[in-house]
């Protein structure tokens, strides 16, 4: 064969390759409001700058007659490319090609390009939209799926790990997504389950849909295993390209830098007035997030799942941070399982990935009742509080009201390692609230008085006692667990003093092979 009819050869198997599963596969994608697997790389990425690997790999099964249907590239689509100029590994599931159904050779090209992130260090992302495992392969595919779940589980916490999920995942591919950092899914046509709604209807008699089982909006409220939720796979792949600007590349690198226009000596009059003067009145405490940062950065994970508390990206003077903020706003901020369980993953992603983490604490106590207790509110409120006491970044605390009992403690206290912790004037740091500890400190007084009124003056004095020696932040700062009182207005230049102040923080933890976190 001569070279220029090579050079023809290459380019019209690497036109072959580019369409997958063919011109009727793509058009059938396109009609379900999807994109292909090539076109959402061309919009993740940088233009111009995808380098893809393995693009003439065939499976390599005989089974069932697959001998006879040879697709190049198999169902995925793999290699790297930069998100504003900084370098990524992709994969992106075919559905055009095997239905994106997982093969031996499917997963050793995931596989190849996880270890190469690995070697240098650089992000992973996935894109998914596969029926499973390839059946004809039998044990081939699910020893694929293992192999790539090794890979999640050894790139965990040493290079950020992304999943979209934009089209279904099923069964053993559920798993891999789970095992990374963030899970983001399409509205419309994504879902995730173990097993789908006719095996449930087989097994437990439960008639349900696809959306109402694994969809989107499912796991961003209910189960939480989703962290964002996109209305397009074209916004999805956006969010990604911004959550990707506040991360670093891997547990060896500082947080990214921007250049900040907003003055880091921003004096905001309005947190002055902020809090209600009744301290059970509900306020956002989005509100005081977004008037502290640099503006228009916050960026929140799981907003929809446990809105008692907020967790996000934000950036004071151009670093990236990781927010932890109780919200008065959703059941008086109070700590429930899933509030505990959301940010406790949250804080540990910071962590591993030397991200600061700025803490807003408004929280009147843990949840109770039955369905709490029940349910391992005790178990699961450790896991945050773990969380916070094994945290080595710098960690900035500032309680803006309630601070009460064993929540106290958990949310950053100076106990836990906290490095800088203020106060506002309107913070109340205390073992409960004035009513109930009224309630158990004159029990026996008021076991003795048989007129009602008079119970009722005998309580409100006690509380106004108990408010005007504890409900306030002096008491605290009293013993040192306060580093200062601070004015709301301030707030933000003293924030960001202290995260420089505590730019070279160096602090550790015993050596260990790995710490038994309260699961």
């Amino acid at each position: 064969m001569a070279f220029e009819d090579k050079i023809k050869q290459l380019l019209s198997l690497r036109t072959q390759a580019r369409l997958g599963g063919g011109e009727k596969g793509i058009e059938k994608q396109h009609s379900k409001g999807k994109l292909t697997a090539r076109e959402r790389i061309d919009l993740l990425l940088d233009k111009g700058s995808f380098e893809e690997f393995d693009m003439f790999v065939t499976h390599r099964c005989t089974n069932f007659g697959m001998e006879n249907k040879q697709i190049l590239g198999d169902g995925v689509v793999t290699g790297y490319g930069t998100i504003d100029g900084r370098l990524v590994y992709v994969f992106s599931q075919d559905f055009t090609s095997y239905g994106g159904s997982l093969s031996e050779t499917f997963a050793k090209k995931i596989c190849k390009i996880m270890d190469q992130a690995m070697k240098v260090g650089a992000p992973v992302i996935g894109l998914n939209d596969s029926g499973g495992a390839r059946i004809q392969e039998g044990v081939n595919s699910l020893a694929g799926f293992a192999e790539i779940f090794q890979r999640n589980i050894m790139a965990s916490g040493v290079v950020p790990q992304i999943s979209a999920i934009f089209g279904p995942c099923a069964g053993g591919s559920v798993y891999s997504p789970s095992l990374t950092d963030f899970i983001l899914m399409s509205k419309e046509n994504s879902y995730m389950f173990v097993t789908g709604p006719k095996v449930v209807k087989t097994v437990t008699g439960e008639d349900v849909s696809e959306a109402n089982l694994g969809g989107a909006m499912v796991h961003a409220s209910k189960s939480g295993v989703a962290h964002f939720v996109s209305e397009t796979e074209q916004e999805g792949l956006e969010m990604i390209r911004k959550l990707i600007s506040y991360l670093p590349s891997n547990n060896m690198e500082e947080t990214p830098l921007q250049v900040c226009t907003d003055p880091i000596d921003r004096f905001e009059a309005s947190l002055n007035t902020i809090m209600p003067d009744n301290s059970n009145k509900p306020y956002d405490v989005k509100d005081i997030i977004n008037l502290i940062i640099d503006k228009d950065s916050f960026f929140e994970v799981h907003g929809r799942f446990a809105p008692n508390i907020v967790v996000g990206f934000a950036r004071f003077n151009g670093q990236t941070v990781g927010i932890v903020a109780n919200q008065p706003k959703y059941m008086a901020g109070v700590l429930d399982i899933n509030a505990s369980r959301k940010g406790a993953r949250f804080i540990r992603f910071c962590d591993a990935f030397n991200i600061p983490i700025v803490t807003l604490v408004d929280v009147p106590g843990f949840l109770c009742g039955t369905g709490q207790e029940y349910n391992g509110i005790i178990t699961n409120g450790a896991k945050l509080l773990f969380a916070y006491g094994e945290a080595t970044v710098p960690k900035v605390t500032v309680t803006l009201r309630k601070s009460y009992g064993g929540a106290h403690c958990v949310m950053s206290s100076k106990q836990l390692r906290g490095d800088i912790n203020y106060a506002w004037p309107t913070a109340e740091v205390a073992v409960m609230g004035a009513s109930g500890a009224a309630a158990i400190l004159y029990g026996s007084d008021l076991k003795k008085m048989e007129d009602a009124q008079e119970k009722k003056n005998f309580l409100a004095e006690k509380e106004r006692e108990y408010n005007d020696k504890f409900a306030n932040p002096y008491n605290a700062a009293k013993y040192g667990y306060i580093d200062d009182v601070i004015e709301p207005g301030n707030t933000r230049f003293r924030i960001i003093r202290a995260l420089a102040a505590l730019a070279t923080k160096k602090d550790s933890n015993p050596v260990k092979k790995h710490s038994n976190i309260p699961l």
